[in-house]
């Protein structure tokens, strides 16, 4: 894949991970307060490249192509699966954290959990996100968490809406910590 000058700097690295069109960088963007900073689209596999956004020069946020299903050829997907696992598992960088991202409406896949499941294996920090919390029912939110929460165990799941900025606090502390 090749290495980066850039990523060799000593700058803390937090990676944002998750399946195709979860939300990566709208998580991102609503971190930031920059609407604009990381391209969205309504497109699974919009992010193609591994984006590098230098947050007031503390910190680089790392926003990955999402794993799963992306509108592009078998070529195309194989290369973006590619790219994620390298820069996680193969690559000399280290993550001060990773920022696993899951839909709260869908919950955690099977895809989801073969990911968990490699970056436990990797020994990495993993914070797990329940995104889009705001489009859940009041009657199904609490089942929903729960669910995501029985599916990755021990780890702490935070709800939060990059759209209605729920959970941008908490966030940030477990980024900061």
């Amino acid at each position: 894949m090749g290495e980066d000058e850039l990523l060799e700097d000593g700058t803390p690295q937090v990676v944002f991970i998750g399946r195709s069109n979860v939300g990566k960088s709208s998580v991102i963007n609503s971190l930031t307060g920059k609407k604009g900073l990381a391209k969205t689209s309504a497109f699974p596999g919009h992010t193609q490249e591994i984006n590098l956004f230098l947050i007031n020069n503390k910190v680089y946020l790392v926003d990955l192509p999402g794993y799963g299903f992306a509108r592009a050829s078998k070529d195309v997907q194989n290369l973006l699966q590619q790219r994620i696992y390298w820069y996680l598992l193969g690559s000399p960088y280290q993550q001060k954290k990773v920022v696993m991202i899951v839909d709260a409406v869908v919950g955690v896949t099977d895809t989801d959990l073969q990911m968990l499941h490699s970056l436990e294996q990797a020994d990495k920090n993993v914070v797990i996100v329940a995104n889009k919390v705001d489009k859940l029912k009041p009657s199904e939110y609490k089942r929903k968490l729960k669910d995501i929460q029985d599916a990755v165990g021990d780890y702490k799941v935070l709800p939060y809406s990059a759209e209605k900025r729920i959970g941008v606090t908490d966030l940030v502390n477990q980024i900061l910590a």
